[in-house]
């Protein structure tokens, strides 16, 4: 059975990531590397995240923009990773 983790990887997004006073939310499929709304410390921050709270493992050669550069790609990944596990 998939688990589906868009909305807590939203919640996770708008909560760290949506300082500006002009932003309010993210589409997504809005690339949040190439709008500057996270960096590398914050994609470090977003794995931090999902391995602790998604519970999934992250290798290094994983990080890359096809896995984290919009909340569409980053649950799909992390759905990947937990069907793969059994979650």
């Amino acid at each position: 059975m998939q688990v589906d983790v868009r909305s807590d990887i939203r919640e996770f997004i708008v909560d760290n990531f949506l300082f500006r006073e002009d932003r309010e939310t993210v589409s997504d499929t809005e690339s949040l590397l190439e709008n500057g709304l996270m960096d590398s410390t914050g994609v470090l921050e977003l794995v931090a995240f999902l391995e602790s709270d998604i519970g999934i493992e992250i290798q290094d050669a994983e990080i890359v923009p096809e896995n984290f550069d919009s909340i569409e790609n980053i649950s799909n990944y992390a759905n990947s990773k937990l069907s793969k596990n059994g979650g």
